[in-house]
Parts: structure tokens; sequence; C-alpha cells
């Protein structure tokens, strides 16, 4: 099947784009010895897990069902990080966990004598932002996300393997070295007594121009100075333009501007374009009036705010035309949702200019949820 010919909406999974991530990502663990995580947050497709296992060390989850996905679909090691555990949950999770990371004393002392063979972690708010605030910022004030300095309580270290901090998101290198050297210098002194060191997600590793030798003598010197097995848990930099969301024009009104109502939706399939916010790129596309023909991109929803963006084009568009949006693996299926009784778009996989439907979806999913 070619791309020409599937359905919308639909999500496309470039598989050539996935591999030449997977193979940076599994050079910088040959490199450095580190252990990379697929944070399943951020790309839960799991029909992709046995080609990811092959390169990368395992997954962490967020919770029981993320953790439970890995256990079933995924040949590597099951980590997982909750702000608060379920009491009728947690005996699950650590049946099939191999690192179970707390948030707090609180939950370590609640949950720690029922974590069975897994590997126990804490996680640790370093207090030091690099990303001026947001929602995406775990070290902004008032953040439950992690131990600060002046909640620590070393006393209680005892069965403590491992320490983890995340604190970033779609950044470099220099701000992992940044955060690095405010975390060592408030909780260094714990890691000789530690196994391993988890230093998060948001590494926008397979971005062009990130600093990846940077990246492997940060990773390496933690290893050296410590004797700590590093981690890194990206989400994004596994699937990072790895996928395009395609979606049909269904008409074109006036007010005001043009504008295009396709059968897609921003806040339905796409909801960081609305919560970021987030501008996501168009094939062929530029600037609202960058190019001749400017129209505003809309959906088929009753929801007012359902705009993804003002784009331009070299030529007008027409009922029928197909847009294809670009970075669409990631942070798509795993939010997306039937607002509105919106069909959730199928999902199909690409391998050299061939297409395969993997999934669809009609009015039972959208019924099920309710």
């Amino acid at each position: 099947m070619k791309v020409c010919e599937l359905p919308t909406p639909v999500y496309v999974i470039d598989e050539d784009a996935l591999l030449h991530n997977l193979e940076i990502l599994r050079g910088v663990e040959v490199r450095t010895g580190c252990k990379i995580l697929l944070a399943q947050k951020a790309f839960s497709c799991y029909y992709f897990y046995p080609l990811i296992s092959e390169y990368l060390s395992g997954t962490t989850a967020s919770g029981l069902y993320e953790a439970k996905l890995a256990h079933e679909h995924f040949k590597g090691e099951n980590h997982v990080f909750c702000p608060a555990y379920l009491e009728d949950e947690f005996d699950e999770i650590a049946s099939m966990c191999d690192h179970i990371v707390f948030n707090s004393f609180r939950q370590l002392e609640k949950f720690a004598g029922r974590a069975g063979h897994a590997s126990i972690g804490l996680r640790i708010n370093p207090q030091f932002s690099t990303q001026g605030g947001g929602i995406y910022d775990p070290c902004a004030p008032f953040s439950r996300l992690g131990i600060p300095r002046e909640n620590f309580r070393p006393e209680l270290l005892s069965g403590v393997e491992g320490l983890h901090f995340h604190t970033l998101c779609e950044q470099g290198a220099e701000d992992l070295a940044a955060t690095v050297s405010a975390f060592e210098r408030e909780f260094g002194a714990y890691l000789p007594k530690m196994k391993w060191l988890n230093l998060g997600g948001g590494h926008h590793i397979t971005k062009p121009g990130y600093d990846i030798p940077l990246l492997e003598n940060i990773v390496k010197g933690l290893s050296d100075r410590y004797g700590v097995q590093v981690y890194l848990e990206p989400g994004e930099a596994i699937a990072l333009n790895a996928g395009y969301l395609r979606t049909r024009v269904l008409e074109i009104v006036h007010n005001g501007m043009d504008i295009a109502i396709l059968d897609s939706s921003a806040e339905c399939h796409m909801p960081d374009v609305l919560e970021m916010p987030y501008r996501p790129p168009l094939e062929g596309s530029g600037k609202a009036g960058e190019k001749q023909y400017t129209y505003r991109l809309s959906s088929r929803t009753c929801l007012a705010g359902d705009v993804i963006g003002d784009y331009s084009f070299d030529r007008p568009l027409a009922e029928g035309d197909v847009l294809t949006f670009g970075d669409m693996a990631i942070y798509t299926m795993v939010k997306n949702n039937t607002f509105n009784g919106m069909p959730l778009p199928a999902i199909a996989r690409m391998r050299g200019g061939e297409c395969e439907l993997i999934k669809t979806f009609g009015y039972a999913d959208f019924k099920s949820r309710l």
C-alpha cells in the first residue's frame, strides 16, 4: 500500500526514521556503558517494541498499565516511577518491574517492603530549573515531583540502591551538564553508596545539532567518579521526527480569513498543539503570509479554539487535499481522545515507501471509554 492509499486521518510511523534514531541511541549506550530506556509516556506504540528492544535496554513506565504493556511486549528492563502508588496496584507492579522509584520517603516507608526483587530508588528534585517554568518543569516552585534537599533523610537510605532526577524537556546536553553539577553539589555525597543513577528524560539526543560528545562525557564522568550504572530515559528522542499525521481538507470557509476545516483535530489528535502550545511542521507550507495563500487550519469539532494554526501555501487549498503534519509520533497516540465523538486516527507503518495499516478504530472504541 502506498501512503496516498491510506485513509485519513492516520498516524504514519516511519520505520526508517525510527531506526535512524535507535542507531544513534544505541551508539551512546555502546560508547558509554549507559543504559537507555524508552519512556512510554511519549511513545507507546507497542507494535514497534520488538524492534526497539533490539537497540535499547528497556522501558520506563508511569504506572501499572505502562508497566504491563512493557512486560507483555518489550524484552528488556522494566522501570517505573509514580508520584504516588495505589495500594491495590503496587503488588502487581512489583511482580513485573526491575526498578521501582519512589517520590518521597513516605512512599518508600509504605511500599519498599513489598517491592520484591525490584531495585529501589528515590526521585530527587535538585531545585535547579533550566526551562524557565511552565507545566513541563519539574523543578518549578511548589513542584510535587521529587524530594528537595530540605526533605532528604539520609538515615532512611538503607535498601535504597539508586537515585533518579528528571528535569529536562526537549533540551540539550549543556542543560544536563548544568543540572548534574547542581545535583552533585547537593546529593553527590550519597552516590558512592548507590548502584545506579537515572538522569531521567527530556534529552533531545537525536535532534540535529545535539552535543552527543558532551552527553557521553557527562555519563562517563559520573560512572567513573561514583561507580554507578547510569540510565537515561528519553521518550521524544526515540521517535523524534519519525511520524506523520495525514489529514484531509473537508471544507473551506471564510470569516475575515480563509479557514480550512480538516478531518483531524488539535484537541483530539495532537493535544500538545493546544497544551504547550506547539506549532507542528506541515509539509509544503510556510508561516502565515510567507507564501501567497494563508489559511487557518481547524477541526470539525465544536470547540471554537480547536485550531492547529495559520499556515501559508503556494497554491489555494481545495476540498479533498491531504495535508501531512510532521513529528506526530510522540505525545499524540498516547494523549489522543474522542471528545465530540471524533474517531481516533488509524495507525500505519511505513518502510521504504511501502505502508501497511496496523490498527484502525471505530464506534466501539468511542463507546467503550464511556
